[in-house]
C-alpha cells in the first residue's frame, strides 16, 4: 500500500523522464539545424573567396568575422602560410552543439579555409525550449498530483474501511471461529446443507401454495378469498371508495352451446376489458369472485368518478358483443363504501344494482345509492329476505298506484296516463321500486308482480269508474315471453272489453328485441283484445323500422337521452325530427319522456312530437 507522498513521487518521476526524453530529442534536432547552417555558410564563403583577389582576402575575412557567425575562422594559401586567423569564445552548450571545424579548398587561388560555426543563437533557442518544457512539466505534475491525491484518497479510504470492517468482524467472532473449528466436520457440514435445502424447499412450496390459494388460474386475478381478506385488512389509507360487481351474463349459454373452451375465452376477454378500464384509477384492484362475477375495488374514488369506469365497461362490452355475436356481455352494479361498512351489505347492494341494470339496456350499469332498505325494519339485503318481502307484497297485495300524465301537443292527439306501482313492506314502508323490480326478476317473481299490477289497475278503473281515461301499464320483458301469462292476460282482456280498450301496455325496446317471435305474438294478442302497445326507451338500441313495421306498435316513447336539453342539442333535434317523420309514415304516435323545462316543450312541439311526459308536465300523483 502506498502513501500519498509515494504516489506523488511516482507521478513526478514519470513526468521527469518524459521531459528528459523530449529535451534530448530537441537537442539532436537543434544540432542538425547547426550542421545545416554551417554547410550553407561554407558554400557562401566559398563563393565570396572564389571571386576575390589575394590582396583583399584578409579584409574580406575580417568582415566575415565581424558578424560573429563563426567561433573559429582561418585562411591559408597554397604554401600553408596563414593569411587570416580568428577565434571567439563560446559557452558550454554552444560547444556541445557546434560541429568540429571543417576545411575547404577554394580554387583557382588555392586558398584553404577552416571554420567552425558559432551555435550561440541555437543554444539560446534550446534553453528557451527546455525552460518551457520544464515549466509545463511542473504544471502537469501539480495538476496530475492533485487529481491523483483525490482519486487515491477515495480508493485508500474505501480499502481502509473494508479492512477495518473485516478486522472488526474477525475480532467479534474470535470465539465463534474457534468453536466452528472444533465442529468443522464434513458430515456435520453436509447435514447443515441438507437442512438449509429443505427449508428453502418448504419456503418455495409455501409460496406456490399461497399463489394457488389466492390466484384464480384462468384470469390470473386474485380470488374471492383474497377479496374478503382485502376488505378485512384494508389499509388505513383507504377511507372510502367504490365497489363494483360485474356479472358475465352469457357464460352459461356459451358453455352449453359452444363448449367450455369458448366460455373460458369469454371470461378472459371480460377480464382483459376490466383490467384496461381500471388502469386509469390508482390502486384499483380486480377480483374474480366466482365463475361469472368480478369485483372491482376503486379506493378513495367517488361514485361519480367510478361511473366513468362503468361507462367505459359498457362501451367496451358493446364493441365485444358486436364482434362476437353475443346477446350481451355483462352488467355492473356500483355501490360506494366507507372504511366501516360491512362487506355483506355492500355485496347485497351491488348485487341489487346488477339486477336493476339488467332491466335496462344491454350491458348497462347501475349505481345503487339507495341503502335505506338496509336501515328499515325488514333489513332485506339478502336474497332470502327479498324473497320474503316479495311474497308478502303478492300475498297481501301491498301495492299502491300512482299516475303520471302525458300531455298531448295538439288537440287531435290522444295520449294516456302512465301507471306507476309502489310496493310496501309489512310496516307499510315503501320499498325501493327499482330494487324491488330487479329482485323480483332475479327470484322469478316478476310475472306474479305484473299480474298483480294489471289486476289492481283494472280493479281501480272499475271501482272509481274511470272508463273515460286511458292508462299505460309497464310489463317486463320476461313476462311477455311467459306462455301462461299470455293465456291469462288474453282471457282477462276479452272478459272486460270496455276496460281493455283503455289499456296501453308499455314494453322496453330491449325487452322486445330479446325474442322477436314471442314479442310479435304478444302484440298481436293485445291488438285482438282491443288494447294498444307502447315501445318505451326507444332509440337506445337503434332498432330498424322494419322491426316496427312488422310488430306495429301504437306508440313509441323516445328515451330521455334524446329529449333532455333538446333545445340546446342540434344533433338530437335532427335525429328526433327524422324519427318522427318515419314513425308518422307508419301511423305510430311519438312521445317524449323526462321533459323538465318549457324550452324543451317548445322545441319538441316544433319537431312535431305528439306528447310529452315529465316533471314539468306533472309529477306522479295517486290514482
Amino acid at each position: 500500500m502506498y502513501t500519498y507522498s509515494q504516489l506523488i513521487s511516482r507521478n513526478m518521476i514519470s513526468t521527469a523522464i518524459l521531459s528528459i526524453i523530449f529535451i534530448v530529442v530537441a537537442f539532436f534536432i537543434t544540432s542538425e539545424q547547426v550542421l545545416l547552417q554551417q554547410k550553407k555558410q561554407h558554400d557562401l564563403i566559398k563563393l565570396y573567396l572564389a571571386h576575390s583577389s589575394a590582396e583583399n582576402i584578409e579584409s574580406l575575412s575580417k568582415k566575415i568575422m565581424q558578424n560573429q557567425r563563426f567561433s573559429f575562422f582561418k585562411v591559408t594559401n597554397a604554401e600553408n602560410n596563414i593569411i587570416f586567423e580568428s577565434t571567439s569564445k563560446s559557452d558550454i552548450i554552444s560547444n556541445l552543439l557546434t560541429p568540429k571545424a571543417t576545411t575547404q579548398k577554394i580554387s583557382p587561388q588555392g586558398f584553404i579555409v577552416s571554420l567552425q560555426t558559432n551555435a550561440s543563437n541555437y543554444a539560446h533557442y534550446l534553453l528557451v525550449v527546455c525552460a518551457t518544457m520544464l515549466i509545463l512539466s511542473l504544471i502537469f505534475v501539480f495538476i496530475a498530483g492533485k487529481f491523483s491525491i483525490n482519486r487515491y484518497k477515495n480508493i485508500i479510504s474505501s480499502i481502509n474501511k473494508q479492512i477495518k470492517n473485516e478486522l472488526t468482524h474477525v475480532l467479534n467472532n474470535t470465539d465463534k471461529t474457534e468453536d466452528e473449528d472444533i465442529f468443522d466436520l464434513p458430515e456435520l457440514n453436509a447435514g447443515i446443507s441438507e437442512i438449509k435445502n429443505q427449508i428453502n424447499s418448504h419456503i418455495s412450496d409455501a409460496g406456490a401454495l399461497e399463489k394457488e390459494a389466492f390466484i384464480e388460474p384462468l384470469t390470473q386475478l386474485e380470488n374471492r378469498s383474497r377479496f374478503v381478506q382485502f376488505f378485512e385488512t384494508k389499509s388505513e389509507s383507504i377511507d372510502f371508495g367504490v365497489l363494483t360487481i360485474t356479472r358475465c351474463s352469457e357464460l352459461q349459454t356459451i358453455n352449453q352451446i359452444h363448449g367450455y373452451t369458448e366460455g373460458d375465452n369469454y371470461i378472459c376477454k371480460v377480464a382483459d376489458i376490466m383490467k384496461t378500464a381500471s388502469a386509469k384509477f390508482q390502486a384499483a384492484k380486480i377480483f374474480r369472485l366466482n365463475s361469472s362475477d368480478f369485483a372491482t375495488v376503486l379506493p378513495n374514488t367517488t361514485l361519480k368518478d367510478a361511473e366513468n369506469y362503468a361507462k367505459e365497461l359498457t362501451n367496451q362490452f358493446n364493441k365485444y358483443q358486436q364482434s362476437s355475436d353475443l346477446d350481451s356481455v355483462g352488467y355492473t352494479g356500483l355501490v360506494s363504501f366507507k372504511s366501516d361498512n360491512p362487506l355483506g351489505e355492500l355485496l347485497a347492494l351491488a348485487d341489487t344494482g346488477i339486477s336493476v341494470a339488467q332491466t335496462q339496456q344491454i350491458n348497462s350499469w347501475y349505481s345503487q345509492t339507495d341503502s335505506s332498505i338496509l336501515e328499515s325494519s325488514s333489513a332485506s339485503y339478502g336474497n332470502q329476505n327479498w324473497r320474503q318481502e316479495i311474497d308478502n307484497v303478492i300475498k297481501y297485495n301491498r301495492l299502491t298506484l300512482l299516475i303520471q300524465h302525458i300531455k298531448p301537443t295538439s288537440r287531435n292527439t290522444k295520449t294516456y296516463n302512465e301507471v306507476l306501482a309502489r310496493f310496501l313492506n309489512v310496516n307499510d314502508e315503501m320499498l325501493p321500486t327499482a330494487s324491488f323490480i330487479a329482485m323480483a326478476e332475479k327470484l322469478d317473481k316478476i310475472v306474479a308482480i305484473d299480474r298483480m299490477i294489471i289486476e289492481k289497475v283494472i280493479a281501480e278503473i272499475k271501482d272509481k269508474n274511470l272508463h273515460d281515461q286511458q292508462f299505460g301499464i309497464n310489463v317486463s320483458s320476461r313476462t311477455i315471453h311467459d306462455e301462461q301469462f299470455l293465456i291469462w292476460l288474453e282471457r282477462k282482456l276479452l272478459r272486460d272489453p270496455a276496460i281493455s280498450k283503455n289499456l296501453i301496455f308499455e314494453i322496453t325496446e330491449f325487452g322486445l328485441q330479446q325474442n322477436i317471435k314471442t314479442s310479435k305474438r304478444f302484440i298481436d294478442m293485445i291488438h285482438r283484445a282491443g288494447s294498444r302497445v307502447t315501445v318505451e326507451r326507444f332509440g337506445v338500441g337503434l332498432t330498424s323500422f322494419k322491426f316496427f313495421r312488422d310488430l306495429k306498435p301504437d306508440y313509441i316513447k323516445m328515451d330521455s337521452t334524446y329529449t333532455r336539453d333538446i333545445d340546446e342539442d342540434k344533433n338530437n333535434q335532427y335525429f328526433l325530427r327524422l324519427m318522427v317523420d318515419l314513425a308518422h309514415r307508419l301511423s305510430i304516435t311519438v312521445l317524449a319522456e323526462s321533459v323538465e323545462s318549457q324550452e324543451e316543450i317548445f322545441t319538441l312541439e316544433k319537431l312535431f312530437i305528439d306528447g310529452c311526459q315529465g316533471f314539468h308536465i306533472g309529477k306522479p300523483e295517486p290514482l
